[in-house]
């Protein structure tokens, strides 16, 4: 059962133009060394340490790999039981990670990065970073409003209301570097937090003028309500930005070594299988709760199957662009090993 666990266009540009050629440049990527993370292929022979996982989940396209991996037995044959707890956001899953009502959560970059900048999670071994989740594509980050609304380009949103599920996360990042990239005024922009199921009819009932939705509340929302787009969140600077995906704190990667690769080799298994759009449209109808039309509907993204260092830290250089961090900040500590240490 279900438990709930409570600057300018050109800069942006400019940094992230930096990253990439400096991850073209070198073999060993930005930050020196191997930058990707390959799922552990063993942390040692025995039984896993915790078999039965407490899993931070959101009702959105980018966990359909775990339901894969759960309906094609993947984890049972790491010896796991993976018990699904519904989030809102990741920001409201670190709390549960680091009092232990969650082990392994699925949240957005930006916040597990902004946690761990202030190092909200030192007590349990900070935040660590075990899998990735899901990369943008063109259509599946979209701001949108009424047919009937006077919203019709990006400008229109002063003096507006935006919904967004969470403060300090993706969203909010990737919404404020497009709308600015268009001339937007961000002092004149409001945003709202709404849980992704709830802003189709915030939208409609006029609580907010529009709304930061992914798939597949989008689909949901544009054939039931006819709601049109007016920004995609996912271009220009923020064009292939890597979203989310599975984070734990250090204090449970180094009391359950085996657990964690187990884990990473599950998820290299459902984030593979991800990519097979009939696999993961009738699962979207059981745990996402849309219709089989609007599950046919939707927008993919990319589901890496590894952890890139150089793809992730793009994020950081996002964040400090807009000030949710004051300093530089290396992401690469964060990621857990091949050898789940």
């Amino acid at each position: 059962m279900t438990r709930r666990v409570g600057l300018s266009a050109r800069r942006i540009f400019g940094v992230l133009s930096a990253v990439t050629l400096l991850a073209t440049v070198s073999g060993c990527g930005l930050l020196g060394g191997s930058d990707e993370q390959q799922p552990a292929e063993s942390a040692g022979s025995g039984k896993v340490e915790k078999a039965k996982i407490k899993l931070g989940l959101l009702p959105i396209l980018d966990v359909a790999s775990v339901h894969i991996a759960i309906k094609k037995g993947y984890f049972q044959e790491e010896g796991l039981e993976i018990e699904p707890i519904k989030i809102q956001g990741g920001a409201a899953a670190i709390p549960g990670l680091i009092k232990g009502d969650l082990d392994i959560s699925f949240g957005n970059w930006v916040s597990f990065m902004l946690a761990e900048s202030k190092q909200g999670a030192k007590d349990v071994g900070g935040l660590k970073l075990i899998n990735d989740g899901y990369q943008t594509k063109p259509d599946m980050f979209l701001i949108l409003a009424k047919a009937d609304s006077p919203v019709k380009s990006p400008k229109d949103f002063e003096g507006k209301t935006i919904a967004i599920n969470t403060f300090q996360n993706i969203a909010e990042l990737t919404a404020k570097a497009t709308l600015e990239a268009a001339d937007v005024d961000l002092t004149k922009v409001n945003f709202k937090e709404f849980p992704f199921p709830d802003m189709e009819a915030a939208v409609q009932n006029g609580t907010v003028d529009a709304a930061f939705m992914v798939e597949p509340f989008i689909s949901r929302a544009q054939r039931t309500s006819g709601q049109i787009t007016v920004l995609d969140a996912a271009s220009g600077p923020t064009d292939g930005i890597p979203i989310g995906g599975y984070a734990t704190t250090g204090k449970f990667a180094d009391e359950n070594p085996k657990t964690v690769a187990a884990f990473q080799r599950a998820m290299a298994k459902g984030q593979r299988d991800a990519a097979d759009r009939p696999t993961v449209e009738p699962l979207l109808v059981e745990y996402a709760g849309v219709d089989k039309e609007t599950a046919s509907l939707v927008h993919f993204g990319e589901f890496p199957t590894s952890l890139d260092a150089t793809r992730l830290q793009r994020v950081a250089e996002l964040m400090r662009t807009y000030g949710l961090l004051k300093e530089e900040f290396d992401v690469k500590p964060m990621l857990v090993s091949s050898s789940g240490s």
